[in-house]
């Protein structure tokens, strides 16, 4: 009788591995916190992988602000992707807390602003006296009428630009300083603004970046060139914190020299290179033109909450008009060309 002859063993099939997780992908939370508190320096870019318009976000101070609130909106949204277009790690999760975290710090901005705004009226109170004490009349004391018919005290004139500048940024001695190279000059202690007028001779790199008081930068580049420079910009308008100091970097002798913002003058209609103006015109149409090769930018500052007062941003020639809003204002113009400005 012949034995059957058992089958061979067949081996389980391997059961099928766990798919592995994308360990390159970027989280939310970071890139949240760097569009919201150091967009202006294009690091939430840099942590997405997209360099090159990291570094054009870097040199343009994040599009004088515009850029900056683009792409907080764009995180929160959750249409935000890194260089390969993948999704951000942990949005569902964190999306409301960062959304309701954005929202309080906008708020607080706002009450904050309004609080110094009052600190500042009540100040001006205080310092012209119309808030003195009533003066006490006793009784059976002869009481002055004001007879009918004479004149009335003149009225109060209304505060100019240059009144509404140096109350909001303070006022100090004009100062000049000359020297050769790299330096550093002392900003006028208790101002917090200015306009700074500068010249170079050399024929490398010449810049202007203001510091705070742990030397770290303010977010304000006011010059960034190379060879001679001529020209006027202001410092104070879109600073991150006070500045204390303004670090100087050429190769060349040069010659700055800062004065209160109150001092700029009243808005040409014309000129050349960068300049700062005081403007008093009502809401109006702005036209201006460029006949650069460069970077052309008009900036309105009214002290107005989230205004960003971004006029004009182009590279090279340009013609158009715009809207211009009521003043008291300062105009900030950064052109290397001839520029026109025609309020109408």
């Amino acid at each position: 009788m012949t034995t059957p002859t058992p089958a061979p063993y067949a081996a389980p099939a391997p059961a099928p591995s766990a798919p592995q997780a994308d360990t390159g992908q970027r989280s939310f939370l970071l890139t949240w916190l760097f569009a919201l508190f150091l967009g202006i320096f294009g690091v939430d870019r840099f942590y997405l992988g997209k360099v090159g318009t990291g570094i054009l976000k870097l040199l343009t101070f994040g599009g004088l602000g515009v850029w900056v609130l683009v792409d907080l909106v764009i995180v929160l949204a959750g249409a935000a992707r890194d260089k390969q277009g993948r999704p951000l790690e942990g949005y569902d999760k964190l999306r409301l807390v960062a959304w309701i975290v954005t929202a309080a710090i906008i708020v607080l901005s706002i009450v904050i602003g309004a609080v110094n705004g009052g600190n500042a009226v009540n100040r001006a109170v205080d310092d012209t006296g119309s808030s003195s004490p009533v003066e006490e009349v006793e009784p059976g004391a002869p009481v002055e009428v004001e007879q009918a018919g004479e004149p009335a005290a003149p009225a109060e004139p209304e505060a100019t630009a240059a009144t509404w500048a140096n109350d909001r940024w303070g006022t100090f001695d004009v100062m000049t300083q000359t020297g050769a190279g790299d330096g550093l000059i002392t900003l006028p202690e208790g101002a917090t603004g200015g306009i700074v007028t500068a010249t170079h001779n050399g024929s490398r790199n010449f810049a202007l970046s203001v510091l705070d008081a742990a030397n770290a930068s303010t977010g304000e580049l006011l010059v960034n060139t190379i060879g001679g420079y001529t020209g006027t910009t202001a410092w104070g308008i879109n600073a991150l914190d006070d500045g204390v100091r303004i670090q100087v970097t050429a190769d060349g002798d040069w010659t700055i020299t800062i004065a209160p913002m109150g001092a700029a003058p009243a808005l040409a209609s014309s000129g050349a290179g960068d300049a700062v103006f005081l403007c008093d015109s009502g809401a109006a149409a702005l036209t201006a033109t460029h006949d650069g090769a460069r970077n052309f930018v008009v900036l309105e500052d009214t002290g107005e909450v989230f205004s960003m007062g971004l006029l004009v941003n182009e590279f090279g020639a340009y013609s158009g008009t715009v809207p211009l809003s009521a003043g008291p204002s300062v105009i900030t113009v950064n052109a290397d060309g001839a520029w026109t400005l025609t309020v109408g």
